[in-house]
Parts: C-alpha cells; sequence; structure tokens
C-alpha cells in the first residue's frame, strides 16, 4: 500500500503555480460560487462548507469568501454561472491528461485548453479510463510514527497510502467513503492540510528522459496559466534525479 510517493513529482514542481495567490483566490470564489447554488448556508450545504473550508485553509480573506457566497447564491447584482469540465489529453512521451476547469464560459474554455495542448506538444484524445477519481488527503504527521500511523489510517478507511513531502502522507480514498474517511482521520486526530478530489492515474509512465520531461513540465505551466484551469493531472513519473536538474 504504502510506497515513495510519485503523486509528490508533479505537485512539487506545481508549487510555483499554486503560489499564484491571486489565481488560488479565484479559483476558490469560483468553487464557493458553484456550491452556493444549492443554498448560502453553509450549516445546511455540506457542499458548500467543504468550499469555505478549503478556502480558508488557503487564506482566503472571509470578503472573497462572503462575496463567492453571495454570486453563487444569486444575492449579488453580479451572480454567475460556473460549470466544472474536464478534458482529456495525450502529451509528450505519451503521457496522459486530465484537466479540469472551473468556466462560466464553455467556448473560451475550450479553445483556451485546445491552443495550450496545441503549442505544447499535446493533442485531445482519450485519458480518462487511465485514472480513478478519488478523495484525497495530505496529512502532518506531527511526530507521529509513519508505520503506526499508515495502520491507523488503513482502519480509518484509507485505500492507499504514499509518502508526500518529509513528514506528511499523501491518503487517498473512494469518493462514497470520502466523509466517513475524513472525519475518522480527524477523530484519530490527525491534522489533515488538504483535502480534494484528485483524478488518480492507475498505473505510473517513467519519464527518464531530460526533453520529455520538460516539455511535460511546459504544457502544464501553459495549461495552469488559464485562469479557467483548476487543476492539472498526469500519470508521468518525472525521474527524481531529472525533476531536481529542472527544479
Amino acid at each position: 500500500m504504502a510506497g515513495h510517493s510519485k503523486w509528490a513529482n508533479i505537485k512539487h514542481k506545481k508549487a510555483a503555480a499554486d503560489s499564484k495567490r491571486g489565481k488560488v483566490f479565484t479559483m476558490h470564489a469560483k468553487m464557493i460560487a458553484m456550491a452556493a447554488r444549492d443554498g448560502d448556508d453553509p450549516d445546511m450545504n455540506p457542499s458548500l462548507r467543504s468550499a469555505i473550508d478549503r478556502a480558508k485553509a488557503d487564506n482566503v480573506p472571509n470578503a472573497n469568501i462572503d462575496r463567492a457566497v453571495k454570486k453563487g447564491s444569486g444575492a449579488d447584482k453580479d451572480a454567475a454561472n460556473y460549470e466544472e469540465i474536464t478534458y482529456e489529453a495525450m502529451g509528450p512521451g505519451g503521457a496522459s491528461f486530465m484537466i479540469d476547469t472551473i468556466t462560466d464560459n464553455k467556448n473560451r474554455s475550450n479553445t483556451n485548453v485546445r491552443t495550450a495542448l496545441t503549442k505544447t506538444g499535446g493533442t485531445p484524445g482519450s485519458a480518462a479510463w487511465k485514472f480513478d477519481k478519488v478523495a484525497f488527503f495530505l496529512l502532518d504527521l506531527e511526530g507521529k510514527d509513519r508505520d503506526e500511523a499508515e495502520l491507523e489510517l488503513i482502519d480509518c478507511g484509507a485505500d492507499d497510502i504514499e509518502d508526500a513531502e518529509e513528514g506528511s502522507l499523501a491518503v487517498f480514498a473512494s469518493l462514497s467513503s470520502y466523509s466517513q474517511v475524513k472525519k475518522s482521520m480527524t477523530e484519530a486526530g490527525f491534522k489533515i492540510s488538504k483535502d480534494e478530489i484528485i483524478w488518480k492515474a492507475k498505473n505510473s509512465l517513467p519519464i527518464t528522459d531530460k526533453t520529455t520531461a520538460e516539455k511535460i513540465l511546459r504544457l502544464i505551466d501553459r495549461l495552469e496559466d488559464d485562469d479557467d484551469v483548476n487543476n492539472v493531472y498526469t500519470d508521468a513519473d518525472i525521474d527524481e534525479s531529472v525533476l531536481s536538474e529542472l527544479s
């Protein structure tokens, strides 16, 4: 179940994009607005509560959160109607990609994603069959014994566990058990620093060629520069030595 985390490979490279606070705030606002369509009271709308909690974890100001809730619920004159669209693609070295977007303009999103792919060696193509949609949690061990923590997490309902950055674990669970696993881990004393729904590759594609790795990362960067793109997932497993050269 456990092992060296290939999940962290691309995620570490994504840190630069994630550090663009403006985009992070914007994407959280979109997710809150979408959730608020089902009600503006977090106590009565679990999806909204979850979206707000994630935004606060990324230090989104309360004013931004309140504004997003009003836009999504229709209480704001500038109410927005966002939708989630996922694109499938193939890229350099035969790597597969799942591209999650949140947009209020489907045509714009479609054009921008296709343009980004074309300019970086990617093409639209069937890829979803290579991924599973699962619940993901990033946990801070906070001094816990790693092996004991793994046993506890299995009892909590975790399906898969990987080492992430130092002192952290990446935990995966089925979508159907998302809420229960999160509750169980919290009650067991684990600190959840991040939780979300992701596309997890069923099998990784080893990338040991530096040029191919550069092309893959360039494709990811180009996609993530688009304001509508929320997340990019790939089965590309860039070798640590190659990744260190590119850092």
